[in-house]
């Protein structure tokens, strides 16, 4: 109804059911556009209350109604199908139209007896005072298909089954509806492109599509038929070949099949089916010797076409049974989508082709590297998984090919699986069955096991890896091989802080000839910029991702422009840019759902964010369940950072020795890696856990090594932790004054950084550091709003920049959208600056909520149980327990959980 709404018919439609003139509306629309549904929405005008409403289906034996006299709405449906008796009738109505009436006739113009002419020939002598209009329904595009499937299925069905549904359907709306009911009967959790293939053709569809061809002749069919093997529209002469027809015979059969409506021109000079499914309905009812044929013919007359479209040609001669014909068809097809960056299109046509048992041991060998290299670049694929497992157990496979497939093999499982101890086996197995055989290969399988992201191996074991790998490769002629070199020795010089990262990085391949250069030199610099990223390099950082992102997409490398998009994700918490992040995250988690080691970024994140607005069940799930990768598939960098975040929930949960469990166990991984700029997310809190469980030379021991490890190093988020470590730590054994002065010395490298909620914590360690020099200095813990912030006691001024501090510090937190910080520098902030003087008894705020009632609300809503809000805001639980119950009467909230929602 909403393109019948904006139609310029509507305004002399109401006039007229005002009594004003009378006008005539034509609603023409193929099967299934929704016809009978627009005549039931103009019933419903509110003109058309007062008037008389008749609502007529022609051919189904009914007397004419009465006419004349009243304003009168007449909807008319199925004019295709009337009776000379009830055309007749409509004939006499609106040749003689009285004032008042609005007359609205629908009809299929395909089926229509006279092609443009509703009522048949002659034309109607419409009189000149009826305004007569054509309204013609259209198929709906992708974004009402979208609505139309939210409406249904809510958030299961995936953009790629969006686009299937709408594709295959042709838009129209009954289709679209027909899927969608056996969709909700079929699907689970989520609802893909398979799932929408899977659905098969509606038996409404079916039904209409088969009746027209069978209403044909015999001698005519044989054009539908073609038309439904070659499965798109095509050209006359084309369809004619396919249809194995002459010229003057196919001719005619053409236009029978147009004049029933078992084919339409779909666009100029191409004729098929206007809706895909149709085809396949059509399809599957040809004789199967004649379906052979018509498939032979098909991959002849594309076979002429240029370029050649060897994947249709390919599944044609495969129909045909032309099985070496139809493998050759394939091999180009595939290396044709290689060659053009399509690996998604390449992995489909090999997958299903190798899933056949009948493909030769001999084409298996040829193919299946094919696929092996395309899934590496591509998003993951189970079946690819399995088809590559199957295929290196094959023990007539030569061993050069083998150790080819497991190289890739390897990588799949690593990098798009997240089985990361099997890939691993898989790429040492691979080295020892390339040999010197295949150097290149042998040079990349090294490369991969030198990445040092990984939790497996050693700096020095990742550089060994490396300097082999750098050695096969220029012994050997592969430019490909040199430049997955390159991409690796660059990253891994950006990861350690390398004075020649900047050269190494610079010197990658984006231009080189070889596509697979190209690859390595896209995922080079994505790797480069996620090492620069972790080191705080940002600037620099999220210039290589850009450069990275772009050349990935214009080469079609998925799976490195995924893992760019989760890298954006992190950039943008640590600059703070909050506003929609979590739910970026989610949909990020959603897309790559099946890939845990490219979700992982995305998982941390939205863990990170639901931490500071207090919802810490929810922080617990994301970093530690719904898909995220456990700990020992997790890339070092993530792992560390997920372990800093889980360590700092167990200190404001108040238990400090599992906390210290967790940063000892974190702490011995990135020692044993050798990497400690990725120890900068982890050692604040991995520092102040262990002092704070009683620990503190152990603390002391693990600052020392923390500053050992980034000796000569260029690592600026490093270099402030070091500085914020060293504050914890000096704050745990009680030195305040230091503890305030390294504070600062954090913030100040934050600030350098532009990260503000880093800034923001370490001025507030400064702030309450400073505060708490000053009343100890005093000697009464009721008099601490008097220590100065310089640590001197008594000055006011010292004592006026720290809480002025806290309190550009709260509207930080505030600002960012970090509920549980902002509260708990609130809380500080109360208990320092002077009481506000007031009228004697407490204040009146009615319904309102106090400011206090507030906080409580914000983390309660959030999923804080009372004993952890009494935590974050110094108070006893039974004090929480009785602002909770105020702050629910006073909204009317039903739970804890709507506060967030009703609170004024």
């Amino acid at each position: 109804m909403a393109a019948v709404r904006r139609s310029p018919w509507l305004t002399p439609l109401r006039r007229a059911l005002g009594g004003n003139g009378s006008v005539l509306v034509l609603v023409e629309g193929s099967a299934g556009l929704g016809k009978t549904r627009a005549l039931h929405g103009l019933s419903g005008l509110p003109e058309a209350a007062e008037a008389r409403r008749t609502l007529w289906r022609c051919g189904a034996a009914q007397e004419p109604p009465e006419t004349g006299g009243c304003p009168a709405l007449l909807l008319v449906d199925d004019a295709h199908r009337a009776t000379p008796q009830e055309r007749e009738w409509l004939r006499e109505v609106l040749e003689r139209p009285w004032e008042g009436l609005a007359a609205v006739v629908a009809y299929r113009p395909e089926e229509l007896g006279t092609a443009g002419l509703p009522l048949g020939a002659p034309a109607v002598s419409y009189p000149p005072g009826l305004a007569v209009f054509r309204h013609r329904l259209r198929a709906w595009g992708v974004d009402r298909v979208r609505r139309a499937a939210s409406e249904v299925l809510g958030e299961q069905a995936t953009h790629e089954a969006v686009t299937r549904l709408h594709a295959c359907s042709g838009g129209v709306p009954q289709v679209v509806a027909d899927l969608l009911g056996a969709l909700t009967a079929g699907t689970g959790s989520r609802c893909t492109a398979a799932d929408v293939d899977a659905a098969g053709v509606p038996v409404r569809l079916a039904e209409l599509v088969l009746s027209r061809t069978d209403a044909l002749t015999a001698a005519d069919r044989p054009v539908v038929w073609a038309a439904a093997v070659l499965g798109e529209p095509a050209g006359r002469d084309e369809l004619l070949s396919v249809a194995g027809m002459d010229g003057a015979r196919g001719r005619a059969a053409l236009l029978e099949a147009l004049a029933g409506a078992a084919l339409s021109e779909v666009s100029q000079g191409r004729y098929g089916f206007s809706v895909p499914l149709a085809a396949t309905a059509v399809r599957e009812r040809v004789p199967g010797p004649v379906r052979e044929e018509l498939h032979g013919r098909a991959a002849r007359v594309l076979a002429r076409r240029r370029p050649v479209p060897w994947a249709e040609v390919a599944r044609h001669r495969g129909a045909a049974g032309r099985r070496k014909s139809w493998l050759k068809a394939v091999e180009r097809a595939a290396l044709a989508a290689v060659e053009a960056g399509h690996h998604q299109e390449a992995i489909g046509l090999l997958e299903r082709t190798l899933a056949v048992p009948e493909v030769p041991a001999r084409y298996r060998a040829r193919l299946a590297p094919l696929l092996a290299r395309s899934a590496v670049i591509g998003l993951r694929s189970d079946q690819t998984v399995e088809v590559l497992t199957q295929a290196v157990r094959d023990p007539g496979l030569p061993v050069d090919v083998r150790g080819q497939l497991r190289l890739d093999l390897g990588l799949m499982l690593a990098n798009q699986v997240g089985d990361l101890a099997a890939g691993m086996r898989e790429l040492e197995a691979a080295v020892e069955e390339l040999g010197e055989v295949r150097p290149a290969l042998t040079s990349r399988a090294m490369v991969a096991l030198a990445m040092p992201e990984w939790p497996t191996g050693t700096l020095a074991g990742h550089r060994e890896w490396l300097r082999r790998a750098a050695g096969l490769a220029r012994a050997g002629d592969s430019e490909v091989a040199r430049a997955a070199v390159a991409a690796n020795h660059a990253s891994l010089a950006v990861a350690c802080g390398d004075p020649q990262a900047r050269e190494l990085v610079a010197a990658l391949p984006v231009d080189g000839p070889p596509a697979g250069c190209r690859e390595h030199a896209a995922r080079g610099l994505c790797n480069a910029a996620d090492a620069a990223l972790w080191r705080g390099s940002y600037r620099w950082g999220e210039e290589l991702m850009s450069a990275g992102l772009d050349l990935a997409a214009r080469i079609g490398a998925s799976y490195t422009e995924q893992t760019a998009q989760g890298t954006r994700l992190l950039l943008d918490w640590w600059a703070g840019r909050w506003d929609g992040l979590g739910e970026r995250c989610e949909r990020f988690v959603a897309d790559t759902a099946d890939m845990p080691v490219v979700a992982a970024d995305a998982h941390l994140v939205r863990g990170m964010l639901a931490f500071v607005q207090g919802d810490w069940t929810q922080a617990v799930h994301w970093l530690t369940a719904l898909g995220a990768p456990a700990p020992e598939c997790t890339r070092m960098p993530l792992a560390a950072a997920t372990a800093g975040t889980l360590i700092r929930l167990a200190l404001v949960r108040d238990d400090p020795q599992a906390a210290a469990e967790q940063a000892r166990a974190a702490w011995a991984a990135v020692a044993e890696k050798g990497i400690w700029a990725w120890a900068a997310e982890l050692a604040p809190w991995a520092v102040e856990a262990v002092a704070r469980a009683g620990d503190a030379a152990a603390a002391r021991r693990m600052t020392a090594e923390f500053v050992r490890g980034l000796a000569g190093q260029d690592a600026p988020s490093a270099r402030a932790a070091v500085a914020w470590s060293r504050a914890a730590l000096e704050e745990c054994e009680g030195r305040h004054p230091e503890a305030a002065g390294s504070y600062r010395q954090a913030a100040a490298a934050y600030r350098e950084l532009s990260r503000p909620y880093a800034r923001a914590l370490t001025t507030e360690g400064a702030a309450r550091c400073s505060l708490l020099d000053g009343a100890e200095h005093s000697g009464a813990p009721d008099e601490a709003a008097r220590g100065g912030a310089d640590g001197t006691a008594g000055e006011d001024g010292g004592r006026a920049h720290a809480v002025a501090s806290l309190r550009r510090c709260v509207e930080q937190y505030t600002e960012l959208g970090a509920v549980y910080d902002a509260a708990r520098a609130r809380t500080l902030l109360r208990s320092h600056q002077p009481p506000e003087v007031r009228r004697p008894g407490r204040p009146a705020f009615d319904d309102r909520l106090s400011p206090r009632e507030r906080e409580v609300a914000e983390l309660a809503a959030r999923g804080l149980m009372n004993r952890e809000i009494a935590v974050v805001l110094h108070l006893s639980p039974r004090t929480v327990e009785q602002h909770v119950a105020r702050a629910l009467r006073k909204t009317g909230a039903l739970s804890r959980r709507d506060l967030l929602r009703t609170a004024p």
